[in-house]
């Protein structure tokens, strides 16, 4: 079951285009201009008026001389002209739809003058039941506190689902506590409530008819009582209609309800959500005491008490009740008196309202039998006869004796044959006085959860160390007791889970199923916290604070004694507005620009939209002081290198610069100071005005001196005098053989000969050039062409590859030297041709049987066709041996020939 927010009434709009559904207003009607129907401005008309449909249909019916080329700047105009149309409309739309989502529910909420009506309205209703005589509002709060919250948007809530009851949702009400509950959330609880009980203690499952207990009061209901249809909060009309002239979920008759407690008289309000309030009905009667005379008082306040003393005899017989008239019996007597004990031997102080007391003292009385005396302690009556005469029994209860009261009662001799405390075995003592012993004969014992046996003594109890596995009744944690006999106790764990509230956890034990919702209600409150409003637990965060018509208390944020009057508010308080007054430091004169301790300035890097369907951002502002303008009198002042004079504003009186160039000379004596003036500070030593100070530039410029022959690098210091140093940079060059970079100092190059730059040159490594051999040279990385001195181990073969030989390469192609094949090798290649023929013969030969075989059938098939023709024209004569039997003997011997052919033919392979 999904909860109430989220079951939203969708409409199906009739315009063009693709339409969002409508949401549901307050009072069911769904909102224009949402996707739902042809209202101008919605999303469906701007949709609809720019699908191809609509154009090509414009198109149509366009007369023919618009069917002329336009231009590129009137398409383009016409088209940013649309796209603005369709940003405005889906801006309003989207910021419609917006409202509508953060208010908490679809009821429009009034501004602080209907809220005033709204109260005053709710007060004159209840104004009658407390102008007559002795009228009492206190009965009142809880039926004018369930009327309010039904009045509030947002206001009544469901403790199941924790989400607000709407105008148009079906609802049901406890005749408990009066919670109003969603009907899917409390039929939804009533069902898992009643399987859960059954589950655990039915053992025939949801046969039995249990009962399901109301979230908040724990009321309990039977299951014939479960919800199934919406009704009026008195039960007259099922499904009422939505009026917004009426209390939600009202059918707007009277109530008719009977007062609880019953008086005869029933509620005479419109059907409204609570507890009816007091009979407001008007009857005569007199007080507690009937000294009064009658006179008229609301029914649920007919019992009064005229303040009179009662009067009345109290139990003890001898006083008046001296209380004022009250209700009921009146109270025991007060006053104490000395009183004797029911035997009186004793006197006593004692209450008035309770004469027999018991003293401590024994009887003592002699008994009938003139032998003994009484051993009660002090009571009332005769002590009766003497408990040791007449026929008493012997110790066993077997035999029965006659025996005056002064001799004992004498054992029988029989056996005693009482059953001892096992319950099994029997005493084998002779008849005895006094308890019979423990029963000590060994048996065979079943522990008690039935799992182990031992043989041990009668009397002993015997308990397994085996523990329970067993779940208990929450089916989350085993039982774990030693020797179970199956009958598990409840679980006792707390259960900790963490209510649909969030700020809660479960109290109760260990339990299946959900948790009761949480039962604390938390208070919302205004800023100043005299406004609030009650609320249940976990409704906090998303109810909106109260209204409150209190002035803000709150002190002044900026430098002001006082501040403009406003209302009870969240947040930091509206900027200050007065003129500012303050004394500035500079000048002494006063500041007369408003209170500027708390500006707001507009915010810079806005988020651009991206597109009409994207509603624009309102300008983002910040809240922060700002500091007094400066001052503008106009003072005059000199310049920092004392060229002229000119008038400043007050507040930029000081040291200036005149924006001339400096013009002093450098350290390093080739250029000047190009800075606008500026502060010099001068140095002793320095002879002259024109040399340049600390606060001068330094100069930046590339050293222009001439480099070495062959170095390509610049000067690595700036400007400077004297002879540059040796280049220090690094070059990157190519090895000898093209494969490896080096690194080498400037200076090195361009110092070395022509040996010293063939070692810098050189990499280290084997040379990769091939010889024309094809093998690698064998030389370091070196200059020039590679030596021909391949000494590379090759293999030569004769013609027939069968002797092989290891020589050097640079003899090889020299000497031109070559293997030739011996006597071995002919012989070899000679019976391998002879073998080469002998298979050739062979093919040939098999080719030709193949050959034959196959023109002896050819020959076999035309001759069966021929004999077939001949049947035809002649006689019918009688078959001979062979002429039956031959189509079986031919295929027979066909096999034969064919076997015998192969054996051949596998032998001469």
């Amino acid at each position: 079951m999904e909860a109430s927010w989220r079951q939203v009434a969708g409409g199906r709009g009739r315009a063009r285009g693709r339409a969002t559904a409508a949401p549901a207003s307050g009072n069911g009607v769904p909102l224009r201009g949402v996707g739902g129907g042809r209202e101008k401005g919605s999303v469906g008309a701007v949709h609809s008026g720019c699908s191809p449909g609509g154009a090509a249909a414009g198109s149509r019916h366009s007369p023919a001389g618009s069917e002329a080329p336009q231009t590129s700047a009137a398409g383009e105009l016409m088209s940013q002209k649309k796209f603005e149309e369709i940003k405005k409309a889906n801006q309003a739309a989207a910021k419609k739809l917006v409202q509508e989502h953060i208010s908490s529910s679809s009821e429009e909420e009034g501004d602080e003058d209907f809220e005033g009506k709204q109260g005053k309205i709710v007060a004159n209703t209840f104004i009658t039941y407390t102008t007559q005589t002795d009228g009492d509002t206190r009965e009142l709060e809880r039926t004018k506190q369930y009327v309010n919250e039904a009045f509030q948007a947002g206001a009544m809530t469901c403790l199941i689902c924790i989400a607000s009851v709407k105008r148009n949702q079906a609802v049901w009400s406890c005749s408990g506590c009066f919670c109003i509950f969603h009907m899917p959330c409390i039929q939804k609880w009533a069902k898992d409530s009643q399987f859960l009980v059954s589950s655990l203690t039915d053992d025939d499952f949801g046969k039995r008819d249990y009962p399901w207990p109301c979230p908040k009061c724990r009321f309990e209901y039977k299951r014939s009582e479960t919800p199934s249809r919406y009704y009026c909060y008195c039960g007259k009309v099922e499904d009422p209609p939505l009026d917004p002239w009426l209390v939600p979920h009202s059918c707007g008759q009277v109530c008719e309800r009977e007062f609880k407690p019953p008086c005869g008289h029933k509620c005479l309000l419109l059907c409204h959500p609570g507890p009816c309030p007091p009979c407001p009905k008007m009857v005569t009667t007199t007080c507690y005491c009937k000294k009064a005379k009658p006179i008229p008082r609301r029914c649920s306040t007919k019992e009064w008490s005229c303040q009179l003393p009662c009067g009345r005899k109290l139990l003890c017989g001898q006083h008046k009740c001296e209380h004022s008239c009250h209700a009921g019996s009146c109270p025991p007597c007060p006053r104490v008196s000395r009183q004797k004990c029911v035997c009186g031997k004793k006197v006593a102080e004692r209450s008035c309202a309770s004469p027999q007391w018991h003293c401590d003292q024994v009887c003592g009385k002699t008994l009938p039998c003139g032998n003994h005396t009484c051993e009660q302690v002090c009571h009332v009556g005769a002590c009766g006869e003497c408990p040791r005469s007449g026929k008493r029994f012997c110790p066993c209860q077997k035999s029965k004796f006659s025996l005056p009261c002064t001799e004992d009662v004498p054992t029988c001799g029989d056996s005693c044959d009482k059953v001892l405390e096992c319950g099994i075995h029997r005493c084998s003592q002779r008849c005895h006085r006094g308890p019979c012993e423990t029963c000590r004969q060994e048996v065979e014992k079943h522990c008690r959860c039935g799992k182990h046996t031992k043989r041990m003594p009668c009397h002993k109890p015997y308990l397994c160390e085996t523990k329970c596995v067993k779940m208990r009744d929450c089916q989350k944690h085993q039982c774990r007791r030693k020797c179970c006999p199956g009958n598990c106790p409840p679980c006792d764990q707390n259960c900790g889970r963490t209510l649909g509230c969030r700020n809660h956890k479960c109290p109760s034990v260990c339990h299946r199923g959900s948790c009761y919702p949480c039962p604390e209600t938390v208070d919302v409150k205004c800023n100043c916290g005299k406004t609030k409003v009650t609320v249940p637990c976990g409704r906090e965060r998303t109810t909106r604070p109260p209204k409150c018509k209190e002035l803000c208390s709150r002190p002044p944020t900026c430098h002001h004694t006082s501040q403009e009057k406003h209302r009870c508010h969240f947040g930091s308080c509206p900027p200050c507005h007065q003129p500012c007054h303050k004394v500035l430091e500079k000048c002494g004169h006063l500041c007369p620009a408003p209170c500027h301790d708390q500006a707001l300035i507009k915010q810079t890097g806005r988020h651009q939209p991206t597109g009409p369907w994207e509603q624009s951002s309102e300008p983002a502002f910040i809240q922060t002081a700002l500091p007094c303008p400066p001052c503008q009198v106009p003072i005059p002042t000199e310049c920092l290198g004392k060229h002229e004079v000119s008038p400043l504003p007050c507040h930029a009186v000081g040291p200036y610069s005149c924006k001339r160039v400096c013009g002093r000379l450098l350290d390093c004596q080739n250029h000047t100071c190009m800075k606008e003036c500026h502060k010099v500070t001068e140095i002793e030593g320095c002879i002259g005005k024109n040399k340049a100070g600390p606060e001068c530039l330094h100069c930046e410029e590339g050293c222009s001196k001439s480099r070495p022959l062959g170095c390509p690098h610049p000067c690595v210091l700036p400007c400077h005098p004297g002879e540059c140093p040796p280049c220090v940079q690094m070059l990157r060059i190519k090895c000898h053989c093209k494969i490896t970079s080096l690194y080498v100092e400037c200076r090195k190059i361009t110092t070395a000969d022509e040996n010293e730059k063939n070692l810098l040159s050189c990499c280290k490594n084997q040379c990769p050039k091939e010889l024309p051999c094809g093998h690698r040279c064998k030389e370091m990385c070196h200059p020039g062409e590679c030596p021909f001195n391949c000494n590379q181990k090759v293999k030569l073969r004769c013609p027939c590859k069968r002797i092989k030989k290891e020589l050097q390469c640079n003899k090889v192609r020299e000497n031109q030297i070559s293997v030739e094949c011996d006597t071995t090798c002919k012989e070899m290649k000679r019976k391998a041709s002879e073998i080469k023929e002998a298979e050739a013969k062979a093919v040939l030969e098999e080719e030709k049987r193949r050959q034959q075989a196959e023109l002896e059938a050819f020959e076999n098939r035309l001759k069966g066709r021929r004999k077939k023709n001949r049947k035809r024209d002649e006689v019918t004569v009688e078959l001979s041996s062979w002429q039956k039997y031959k189509y079986y003997v031919l295929p027979v011997c066909g096999m034969v020939f064919a076997v015998f052919a192969w054996y051949i033919a596998r032998d001469v392979d």
